[in-house]
């Protein structure tokens, strides 16, 4: 009896084997909550030789904070950096592992091309009027010829006086021609045109700007160019029409200040940024970039002066800057000290 019962149990266990081994085998169950790798964070520095008050550096630092908001980078900077520390400061960025170093390298060019080569892994972006560097050195700078230009029209057609005054910082090419274009529109639009010129031998001196900006007006010019900071102080102390410069600079002075040639450092800094996190960072002139046909270079808003200036006048700006952008028109390109009347 007790061998049929453990014949029968034997029998019972086999069965439950074989329909264990052909039941269908589960599928471990999802981790729905497995964290995914996340993105590097992009560090990025700028080493400044101004204050960032000034407006070529805060240019590139109000698009830098741009990047902060749109790609999320990390972003530090260091202002009014004299040319003996400059390249203690890049260094120590270098050193703590920073992905992308932008700044201006005029009056520190050989501490940048020195650092940059130290560091080959690092993308370094420089405003230069030199050229870039392989691996890792691109050049930039303010190719605002052609708004200044557009400014130098409006400027010709609206003087009373035929005299018109620019005060600039440095005669150095990429200020020059900036200035010359503007005279070149100013002298197009108007050929009586007389153009008063000044530097101000620094790169940020607004009180010395304004001395110089008082002496042109007191000579006869009743509008002027801005290429300085300080310019539209004294415009607004005389009533004179004026132009800013490489920033929209209508709200020092909502009923002097026309228009500003103005550089816009974002596709520049987004187009860098973007190749250093798809890989396909490398040295370049990045001069495509700072001008109108890309959008790193425009006329601010008019304003008021919409309604204030002549039709003719605003008509002429308009086709003139289809022009430009669509290659139909170019705006000569001179770089030497330019020439006052």
């Amino acid at each position: 009896m007790k061998k049929k019962v453990l014949v029968v149990l034997l029998a019972v266990f086999m069965v439950a084997v074989l329909f264990a081994g052909c039941a269908p085998k589960q599928k471990p169950a999802e981790n729905n909550n497995q964290e995914q790798p996340q993105e590097k964070v992009l560090k990025v520095a700028a080493v400044y030789a101004t204050p960032i008050e000034e407006p070529w550096d805060g240019c590139i630092h109000k698009a830098l904070l741009k990047a902060k908001d749109e790609y999320g980078i990390k972003y530090v900077w260091s202002e009014n950096v004299g040319y003996s520390d400059f390249e203690k400061v890049l260094r120590q960025y270098a050193g703590q592992g920073y992905d992308i170093i932008f700044g201006d390298a005029f009056g520190s060019e050989d501490a940048v091309r020195r650092v940059a080569k130290d560091f080959p892994k690092i993308a370094f972006v420089f405003g230069s009027g030199e050229g870039p560097a392989a691996p890792n050195l691109s050049v930039f700078d303010d190719w605002i010829q052609e708004p200044a230009y557009l400014c130098g029209l409006i400027a010709g057609k609206i003087t009373k006086t035929n005299i018109v005054g620019v005060v600039g910082g440095v005669p150095v090419p990429e200020v020059n021609r900036i200035i010359n274009a503007f005279i070149y529109g100013a002298k197009e639009a108007n050929p009586k045109t007389k153009v008063k010129v000044s530097f101000i031998g620094s790169w940020f001196d607004p009180q010395k700007a304004k001395e110089m900006a008082l002496s042109e007006i007191q000579q006869g010019a009743d509008v002027l160019f801005a290429e300085r900071y300080g310019v539209i102080d004294a415009c607004k102390e005389k009533h004179v029409y004026a132009f800013g410069n490489l920033q929209d600079q209508h709200s020092l002075a909502p009923d002097i200040v026309i228009t500003s040639p103005v550089w816009d450092m974002w596709p520049t800094v987004s187009y860098v940024i973007q190749s250093v996190k798809n890989g396909t960072y490398q040295a370049q002139d990045l001069r495509e970039w700072s001008m109108m046909a890309k959008g790193g270079a425009k006329l601010a808003p008019f304003y008021e002066f919409k309604d204030k200036l002549p039709k003719d006048v605003l008509d002429l700006v308009s086709k003139r800057e289809e022009e430009i952008k669509t290659g139909k028109f170019r705006v000569p390109i001179n770089e030497a000290p330019p020439k006052g009347d």
